[in-house]
């Protein structure tokens, strides 16, 4: 009986990748997400990062079953021609069935609820030791406990922007709002969209933003040819100055985690006050304004501008503990350059991360992080329940020769510096001269 049904090649598919114009592939069946690209929840950035090919792993990575019932809205009557799957993808594929039946995804423990318990005495603690006790100590201590409370409100904001953590969505959201606004200043819709397109283009120099921070600090020397970054829609300029700083990227990368909490705040402003579309744009700007008024209130409660200092740079170095785990999991795995493709999604996912080492005694440290590779090939996945299929991943690794890479805490330390140096060492380069600063060549004038 002769196939009566329409297909499109490849090479026909790749054509529909630009905005207005979004065609995917999910199982060999062709949609337009043109129009729902406005309206998905996990914006337009990852349907624009990975149109014009087949996404069926990153759509069962992020959707629940029950998202399958609505593709045929945009189902356009075409199939993929010759379409096929590789057998790493099949056994991924079998891996997240699996799963679904045991019921994991929906099973979240009692983590939220201790994380949750601990934020509320972290803070409780730290505004008891500010307002009812005259003593330096306590006050260094308490801004200490504050960072602690920002790292833990930060694994909620973590967790809830890939599942939901209540059964209520409501709930959920409003958890969202205090952890990551109210709490820690930091817009939990900024963080999504930063963290989405990061989950989907992993380790890629220019669709990736974890990767993009020129002209702090650079992991590859790819980045020297001054790419452009698809995210933050600009070219990353790799000028003089940008080369000084670079330079030395392997002195001040601890210094500057101790302050990165201060680009967080700042990019929260920058997305809401942007013409982009921002869901609860409202609800966003309220939970800033709360953190806003109760935490310079608070630090204007200590007796002089001494401690007031002392305990905003110990809440924030603290806290810049988080922000070194960040770029652990990443900064010394393979890079590339270009948009992530979906027919190697699976491997890019497992090139590009490095899992820590530790006793499940230490799990509320990292908060789900030392188990990177798992939590990238399984987003929707709580985190309580990674380490017990960290066997399966590793299985299935090993049996389709992909990497999965592993180190303690201090040695991802050591790679993630030994990544910046290698990079800061050619970035000294002057066989590649770009226009040099006075500051730059009165630091590296010799003789």
């Amino acid at each position: 009986m002769a196939d009566s049904r329409k297909y499109v090649s490849e090479e026909d598919l790749k054509t529909h990748n630009k905005p207005g114009d979004l065609w995917i592939s999910i199982q060999g069946k062709i949609y337009d997400v043109s129009q729902w690209s406005k309206d998905h929840p996990g914006g337009a950035l990852p349907l624009l990062s990975l149109a014009g090919q087949d996404v069926t792993d990153a759509f069962v990575a992020y959707h629940p079953g029950t998202a399958w019932q609505y593709l045929d809205n945009f189902f356009t009557g075409y199939y993929l021609k010759d379409y096929s799957v590789s057998e790493a993808s099949k056994d991924y594929r079998k891996l997240v069935t699996e799963f679904s039946k045991m019921g994991l995804f929906e099973k979240n423990g009692h983590v939220v609820l201790y994380t949750l318990c601990s934020v509320a005495m972290l803070f409780v603690v730290s505004v008891y030791g500010v307002l009812c006790s005259e003593s330096t100590w306590v006050h260094l201590c308490s801004g200490g406990l504050m960072g602690f409370l920002w790292i833990q409100s930060g694994w909620i904001g973590h967790d809830s922007g890939h599942y939901k953590i209540t059964k209520s969505p409501r709930f959920n959201r409003f958890v969202q709002v205090l952890t990551g606004n109210c709490l820690a200043g930091i817009s939990i819709e900024w963080w999504k969209r930063n963290h989405n397109a990061h989950h989907i283009a992993c380790n890629s120099l220019d669709f990736d933003p974890d990767l993009q921070h020129m002209p702090f600090f650079a992991v590859s020397s790819k980045l020297f040819n001054s790419i452009w970054s698809c995210f933050y829609d600009r070219k990353m300029n790799f000028d003089s100055a940008t080369r000084f700083l670079i330079s030395y990227q392997h002195w001040t990368f601890y210094p500057v985690m101790c302050l990165a909490r201060i680009n967080l705040f700042a990019q929260s402003f920058l997305l809401l006050f942007s013409k982009r579309k921002v869901l609860y744009r409202r609800q966003e700007f309220f939970g800033l304004l709360v953190f806003w008024i109760w935490y310079p209130l608070l630090v204007s409660c200590l007796p002089n501008w001494g401690e007031r200092i002392m305990f905003v740079v110990a809440s924030f170095s603290v806290t810049g503990i988080q922000h070194v785990q960040f770029c652990l999991n990443h900064f010394s795995s393979r890079v590339y350059v270009g948009p992530p493709r979906a027919n190697d999604w699976f491997g890019k996912q497992t090139s590009g991360t490095l899992n820590i080492s530790c006793p499940s005694w230490m799990d509320w440290f990292h908060g789900g992080l030392q188990f990177q590779i798992e939590h990238h090939l399984f987003p929707r996945l709580p985190r309580c329940h990674l380490r017990k299929i960290s066997p399966f991943v590793m299985e299935l690794c090993k049996k389709h020769n992909l990497p999965y890479d592993i180190a303690s805490f201090w040695k991802a330390n050591a790679m993630t510096i030994d990544t910046l140096r290698a990079a800061a060492l050619q970035a000294r380069d002057f066989s590649n001269p770009v226009p040099k600063n006075l500051v730059w060549e009165a630091v590296n004038t010799h003789g």
